[in-house]
C-alpha cells in the first residue's frame, strides 16, 4: 500500500484528490494539509512514501520548504501545481504535475513516482506519461547530456588541435630535413 501525503490549501481541490487518490485501492491517503505547519504535524503522526505538494499554500507559505523538509526525513514528493517552476528542483521534489490535471493523469504520475520510490525503472511507462508532468531526474539528465555535446571532444578541442598542428609542423621539417 502507497501512503500519500496531500498539501493542498484549496479545500474543494484537496478533497477532489483525496478521493481521485483514494479510488485506487492500492493508495491510501495519510493526511490532507494546507500549510506548512499542518503538513509537518501530518508527517509526525504518520509518515507517508510520497507527499502532493501544492506550492502555493495557506497561510502565507509555500510549498518549498514543506518539500525540504520532507526530503530530509525520506519522503518523496510531486508537485501539484498551476504553475511549474521554470527550472528542475531534484533536491526537493521528483517532479511536478501540473494542475489541471485527470485522474488518469493522477494515477500514471503516482505509479511513476511508486516505480522511483521503489528503485524500478518506469520504461515501460514512459509511452504514457502524461504531458502535463515534468519529471526532473530526466531533464538533468538531458541537460548533461546536452552540455556534454556542447563541449568539444579531445580530438576537437582548440589546444588538442595546435598540438596536433605543431606537431605536423615539426614531424615536416623532420622529414624533409
Amino acid at each position: 500500500m502507497l501512503r500519500i501525503l496531500i498539501v493542498e490549501d484549496e479545500p474543494l481541490f484537496a478533497q477532489t484528490l483525496r478521493h481521485l487518490v483514494e479510488l485506487n485501492p492500492l493508495y491510501e491517503v495519510t493526511a490532507v494539509a494546507e500549510d506548512s505547519a499542518s503538513a509537518l504535524a501530518a508527517v509526525a503522526e504518520r509518515t507517508p512514501d510520497i507527499a502532493l505538494i501544492d506550492l502555493q499554500l495557506a497561510n502565507g507559505t509555500t510549498g518549498f520548504p514543506v518539500a525540504a523538509k520532507l526530503q530530509e526525513r525520506g519522503v518523496l514528493c510531486l508537485f501539484t501545481t498551476g504553475k511549474a517552476p521554470s527550472f528542475p528542483m531534484p533536491d526537493l521534489a521528483i517532479g511536478c504535475l501540473v494542475k489541471p490535471f485527470s485522474q488518469d493523469d493522477l494515477v500514471r504520475a503516482l505509479t511513476m513516482a511508486e516505480d522511483m520510490l521503489r528503485g524500478r525503472q518506469g520504461v515501460q511507462l514512459r509511452p504514457n506519461r502524461p504531458e502535463n508532468l515534468r519529471l526532473y531526474a530526466e531533464e538533468q539528465a538531458r541537460a548533461r547530456v546536452e552540455t556534454t555535446e556542447l563541449l568539444p571532444t579531445p580530438e576537437r578541442s582548440p589546444a588538442r588541435r595546435r598540438l596536433r598542428d605543431r606537431a605536423g609542423r615539426v614531424w615536416r621539417k623532420l622529414s624533409a630535413g
